[in-house]
């Protein structure tokens, strides 16, 4: 069966607090590693109100110290806003201390707005650099014989071969992790236009690595089950708000379910959460399994992550559980 895995923001909900989030991303963690999904990755994101996975390399750190055999990781860094070198000794940290359990997913965006940016200090060219600094990153976790004596190493970071994912919602992305021959992470869950186009690119284009032998592609898609679906219907509201209000240049904290927000949508809103939120299913099991079964026949990825934004922790957490349950007849990987 395709590997599951999860990806979590570590939500802030209205009137809660990113302590509130912290616990809830604990406790969604252990959850998951019961459930035996394969990975547990957290996002960085800045000067967002609903988002607490900021600091991300030290959220990765206490998921992977509550969790025993769940793999732990970012999805993803945004390594323009960071040094390679710096993000080399922090996922050296991270594996040394939890070996064998982590992974480094990379983005090119700032997962910030403008003002936010430059807050970060962050070099307006830095994205342009972008595959250079991901070859920069790579050599610092090659073993320390293959570097000259006096050059610059990770401490810890060398000779740790810490798994790097490109991650991406473009065409551009897609080129890069096949010409660098890495595992390729697709955000699908809020950005599917070009999706079809760039898997099929990174298949075409891609050249075997010593990190990566054949193609491999992540899809990742919004899961918001429940037991019935017209509960499951009530509880995608959150999640249609939130984009909403991000649309609107207006962020919030994660927002409750609301019944009645249809009725209240212009028909251009409708239009916008149909294309962005397509890959999101919601339901009960018996109605996404079907759908979940031809979007993966159809797009043949190696695996699925899955995205759990529920306003309710227990509504969060039963999600997860029948998401658990789902067992599609499809086997991994592109045929």
């Amino acid at each position: 069966m395709i590997p599951f895995s999860v990806l979590d923001l570590s939500l802030i909900t209205q009137g809660a607090t990113p302590a509130d989030a912290y616990r809830n991303t604990m406790d969604l963690a252990r959850l998951a590693d019961e459930l035996r999904f394969k990975r547990y990755w957290l996002a960085e994101h800045h000067s967002m109100p609903g988002i607490a996975s900021a600091a991300t390399a030290i959220l990765i750190g206490q998921v992977a110290g509550v969790t025993r055999h769940i793999r732990v990781g970012s999805g993803g860094i945004m390594l323009p806003n960071h040094s390679p070198l710096v993000v080399a000794e922090q996922f050296g940290t991270l594996e040394t201390l939890f070996p064998g359990r982590i992974d480094l997913g990379l983005g090119r965006a700032p997962g910030a707005d403008q003002r936010t940016a430059m807050a970060l200090r962050r070099d307006p060219h830095a994205p342009d650099r972008f595959p250079e600094d991901v070859v920069e990153l790579l050599h610092y976790f090659e073993p320390a014989d293959s570097a000259a004596p006096h050059d610059v190493r990770a401490i810890p970071g060398h000779g740790l071969r810490v798994p790097v994912w490109i991650l991406g919602s473009s065409l551009f992305s897609a080129v890069l992790a096949a010409r660098l021959g890495l595992p390729y992470a697709f955000a699908s869950h809020f950005a599917p236009g070009q999706m079809e186009e760039a898997i099929a690119l990174y298949r075409q284009r891609f050249e075997p690595s010593q990190r990566c032998a054949s193609p491999h592609v992540m899809l990742t898609v919004n899961m918001v089950l429940a037991d019935e679906d017209a509960k499951a219907e009530v509880l995608a509201t959150s999640l249609y708000q939130y984009f909403l209000a991000l649309r609107r240049g207006h962020p919030t904290t994660f927002p409750p379910p609301d019944a009645g927000m249809g009725a209240r949508l212009l028909p251009q809103e409708q239009a916008m959460l149909q294309h962005t939120l397509s890959c999101t299913f919601a339901g009960s099991q018996s109605t996404i399994l079907p759908r979940l079964t031809e979007f993966l026949q159809r797009h043949r990825p190696d695996e699925l992550m899955m995205a759990f934004p529920l306003y309710d922790h227990a509504a969060r957490r039963r999600s997860m559980e029948l998401a658990a349950g789902l067992s599609p007849p499809v086997s991994a990987g592109s045929e």
